[in-house]
C-alpha cells in the first residue's frame, strides 16, 4: 500500500518534468504503477497534493547554527538554500501564485527565518519585514531560471524540439536587441559568459542594507527607513 510520503515525493518527480500543468493523479499513478484510486486516501485533489509537495521541498533547506556563525551568514545561508530549492523546483514559483503554501517544512523555515532577523536586534515587525523581503529578492532572483525551466519543461510536453526552439528564441533575442546600444553591446557576450553573480551581488547588498538599519541609533527597525 502506497503511503503518503511515496506519494508526494512521487509528486515532486512529476511536478520537476512536467510542472503544475502536467500533473494530475492519473499522471502521478502511471508513475507510480498504481491506480488513482490508490491515492485518494492521501491526497483528496491536486490542489491538496501540489500544497503537500510544495512543503516537502522546503524541507531541503538546511538550517544555519544562527549562533555560530552570525545573523548576517545565517541570513544569507537562508536565503542562498532557498534560491538553489526554487531553482531546482521550477514549479513552485506558479505554485505560489495560485495556492496558498504552509505545512510544517514551510513553518520551519519561517521561523528560523524570524529567529535570524530577532537576533540581529530587529524588532518583532521589523524581523517581519526583513525576512519578508529577502524572500521577495529570493523569489524574484530565481524567476528567470525557473521560467526558463518551465518553458522547457511546456516545450517537452507539446513535443516540440526544444534546442531548436532555443536557438530560435535566442537569434530572436539578438535580432531585438541590435536596435539597443547598451543591450547590443552586452548581449552577445552575457549569452556566452554571463558577468558575476547577479544574485550574490543583490543578496550582499540586501544584507548590507538590513545590517546598516541595524547600525542607525534611536531607530525603529521595525518603522520606515
Amino acid at each position: 500500500m502506497l503511503t503518503k510520503e511515496q506519494i508526494v515525493q512521487a509528486a515532486v518527480e512529476v511536478l520537476d518534468t512536467e510542472g503544475v500543468n502536467g500533473l494530475n493523479l492519473r499522471r502521478l499513478g502511471a508513475h507510480l504503477g498504481s491506480a488513482p484510486s490508490a491515492m485518494y486516501h492521501h491526497v483528496k485533489n491536486k490542489d491538496k497534493l501540489v500544497v503537500l509537495a510544495a512543503d516537502h521541498v522546503f524541507g531541503e533547506i538546511v538550517m544555519p547554527d544562527t549562533p555560530r556563525v552570525g545573523w548576517r551568514e545565517a541570513a544569507a545561508s537562508l536565503a542562498r538554500g532557498a534560491y538553489a530549492m526554487v531553482v531546482r523546483h521550477f514549479w513552485l514559483i506558479p505554485a505560489m501564485s495560485t495556492h496558498l503554501i504552509y505545512g510544517p517544512n514551510k513553518a520551519r523555515f519561517d521561523e528560523r527565518s524570524l529567529t535570524v532577523y530577532e537576533s540581529a536586534g530587529f524588532t518583532e515587525d521589523g524581523a517581519d519585514q526583513a525576512a519578508a523581503t529577502v524572500l521577495m529578492f529570493v523569489i524574484g532572483a530565481a524567476q528567470g531560471e525557473a521560467a526558463q525551466a518551465a518553458w522547457r519543461a511546456h516545450l517537452r510536453r507539446s513535443g516540440a524540439d526544444t534546442d531548436k526552439e532555443l536557438q530560435d528564441v535566442t537569434a530572436e533575442i539578438l535580432e531585438i536587441a541590435q536596435a539597443f546600444p547598451r543591450l547590443r553591446a552586452r548581449i552577445s557576450p552575457a549569452i556566452a559568459a554571463p558577468p558575476g553573480d547577479p544574485f550574490e551581488f543583490g543578496l550582499h547588498t540586501l544584507l548590507a542594507g538590513l545590517e546598516w538599519r541595524l547600525s542607525r541609533p534611536h531607530h525603529d527597525h521595525g518603522q520606515g527607513l
